[in-house]
């Protein structure tokens, strides 16, 4: 059943499709290792980097709804069922239990820079296909980096002095 015509022709609107799609599941569960993590974390900078990561998820969870909404308007339909989610997921995870909070910035920066890292490919991809898509990768990975540079300097806190 197709509900909206796109206006990219069938080649262009698979590859942003797939990109829209994987990004999609990446913020996704971007936002669900970020509750993990702040659900879980204890140690000394518990309370800094647990609102930290509030705003990490804040961030992955208002960019998986653009995310969404722009595959639906070329008529893809977004798929955030967690069954999707769970089966594609591909970025560092957090493991069960306590974690301390030194782990947590390692873990953030690692799953920051692999959806990072993933975009990028994105924005190569789209940027023929359709650079109305490539824009919004760009700006979520700007929105990102943004979010893995203050965890990163929050890792080397102690390497300044």
């Amino acid at each position: 059943m197709t509900v909206v015509r796109s206006t990219l022709s069938e080649e262009a609107l698979g590859v942003t499709g797939t990109a829209l799609q994987e990004t999609l599941v990446d913020l996704l569960g971007l936002s669900l290792v970020g509750k993990q993590a702040h659900w879980n974390i204890v140690g000394p900078r518990f309370r800094s980097i647990h609102l930290q990561l509030d705003e990490v998820v804040e961030t992955a969870r208002a960019h998986s709804d653009t995310v969404a909404e722009r595959a639906a308007a070329l008529g893809v339909p977004p798929d955030g069922r967690p069954e999707t989610v769970a089966a594609t997921f591909a970025l560092p995870g957090a493991k069960s239990g306590w974690l301390r909070d030194t782990e947590v910035v390692e873990l953030t920066v690692a799953a920051l820079g692999a959806a990072i890292g993933r975009l990028r490919e994105r924005i190569k991809a789209t940027e023929q296909a359709d650079p109305v898509t490539q824009d919004l990768l760009i700006s979520i990975t700007a929105d990102l980096e943004k979010q893995r540079w203050m965890f990163e300097a929050e890792n080397r806190a102690g390497d300044a002095g």
